[in-house]
Parts: structure tokens; C-alpha cells; sequence
């Protein structure tokens, strides 16, 4: 019996502990990370609430967006040279793609300082970067939104559809302030656009009592203004959309 035993613990133990040993360790490929700092030749502090971003990007083909490869942004950015590490995927650099740092600091969604020119870079260098920054000047910013000083006649809300009557009115000017006559009541509401981005925020209305479906309308407008992100004017319409690029809102052009 115990020459049984010990054949068992030979011959039954042994050949588990060789198939453990054969099996092969999982590799996993190590991420690359790209230093570097951020300069600027201005003699200007950074406002406390200014924001950084770098990005490594394929700039290959000329007429067409360049591909992102890796991305960091560093908030607050604090005060220049500001320090970043970007970490990014090495398998995907191509020894025949030309690749470049571009970045950009902002406060608030503003743009303050930008990359102007190319910064052409060897992904897979370990040789640290520095990001000479120009400063945006007012020549430089977008001009006046179009959407401003307008009246705007309402075409479509989310949740209701096309609208014809009662027809429903949106302003805004440069100071900020926006409102109209809603289906039912006066409302206003304030408004920051920058770019193509608006937001429209403190939405307030008089108090006046309509049928229910004009009710659901106005409720509705309010809704939609309250979740306006982006906008683009075209062909005399102002388009509003969501944080999801969907259509939320739809103007005419008042004559």
C-alpha cells in the first residue's frame, strides 16, 4: 500500500507541477509616454482656471483632420513652462506617417494661447519637447456670432415637432441676455456663446395661463433652451443641438 501511495504522489503530482511550469506568461505591451513643457514669450500670468491641452496627432495627409494619437490636459495648467507627459499606444507610430505636437491653453472655453505652427516629432524619441505657444490676438478671435441681434420665429422643438401657431420668438445680444415670447408667456433667460458653443442658463418667464397644449409647447421650448450646447446659422435658420449633437431646436430668421 505504501509503495502505491508513493507511486501516486510520483507520478500524479509531478506531471501537474511540469504542465504549470510550461505555461507561457502573458505579455503585455508597455506604454510610451512623450515629455515636454509649454512656453509662451508673453509676460502674462495665467488666470487660476486656465486649461492646458496637448495632443500628439497624425499630420500625414494634408486635406484631411489630423488623427489624434494620444491626448493630455492638465487642469489647472498653473504657470508656464507647463510640464506634460502624454502616454500612447507605440505599435500604432508608422516609420512612414509624420507626426506632430499641437497645443493649446484656454480659460473657460476661451481660447488663449495656440501652437501656430508645426511641431514635428519622433513619437518613439525620449528627447524632451518644448511647445512654443502665440497668443490669440482680438483679430485672430471669431467674429460677432451671426445669432446675435436677430429675431428668431420658432420652426421645431424637441418633443412637440413643427410648430406653426402660436409662433414663438428668441433674441439674443452681445451682453448676454436672451428671451421672446414664448407660446404662451414673456420669458428670458441669459446666454453665453463663444465659438459655435452657447448655453442658456436662469431661464424665468411671466406667469400667464394657456390651453394645455400651448402649455406643453412652452414647457417643452424651456426644456430645450435649458440643454442648447452647440449652434450653427445656415440659410436664415439658427440650429440648436444638444451635448449629443442632436437637433433640439429650430429657428427662422424674423424679416
Amino acid at each position: 500500500m505504501l509503495d502505491r501511495i508513493a507511486e501516486f504522489l510520483i507520478f500524479g503530482v509531478v506531471p501537474l507541477v511540469v504542465g504549470m511550469l510550461v505555461v507561457p506568461e502573458l505579455s503585455v505591451a508597455a506604454e510610451k509616454t512623450l515629455k515636454g513643457e509649454v512656453m509662451y514669450r508673453e509676460r502674462i500670468a495665467l488666470p487660476p482656471n486656465a486649461v492646458l491641452s496637448v495632443q500628439l496627432a497624425d499630420v500625414s495627409l494634408a486635406d484631411a483632420p489630423a488623427a489624434v494619437v494620444g491626448e493630455r490636459k492638465v487642469a489647472p495648467a498653473g504657470q508656464v513652462p507647463i510640464k506634460f507627459e502624454i502616454s500612447f499606444d507605440p505599435q500604432v507610430i508608422r516609420p512612414d506617417m509624420t507626426y506632430a505636437l499641437q497645443a493649446r491653453i484656454t480659460v473657460d472655453d476661451r481660447l488663449l494661447f495656440i501652437s501656430n505652427t508645426r511641431h514635428q516629432v519622433d513619437p518613439l524619441s525620449d528627447a524632451p519637447q518644448t511647445i512654443m505657444l502665440k497668443m490669440v490676438t482680438s483679430s485672430e478671435k471669431p467674429a460677432a456670432a451671426p445669432v446675435f441681434g436677430q429675431s428668431w420665429l420658432i420652426e421645431y422643438i424637441d418633443g412637440i415637432g413643427v410648430i406653426a401657431e402660436p409662433q414663438a420668438t428668441f433674441r439674443i445680444n452681445e451682453a448676454g441676455k436672451a428671451g421672446g415670447s414664448g407660446p404662451c408667456n414673456v420669458y428670458f433667460a441669459t446666454a453665453k456663446v463663444d465659438g459655435s458653443t452657447i448655453a442658456i442658463s436662469d431661464i424665468g418667464s411671466t406667469f400667464k395661463a394657456c390651453a394645455p397644449e400651448i402649455m406643453a409647447e412652452e414647457k417643452a421650448l424651456f426644456e430645450a433652451l435649458a440643454k442648447a450646447a452647440t449652434y450653427h446659422v445656415d440659410a436664415g435658420k439658427l440650429v440648436i443641438a444638444d451635448k449629443d449633437d442632436r437637433v433640439i431646436l429650430r429657428f427662422n430668421a424674423a424679416s
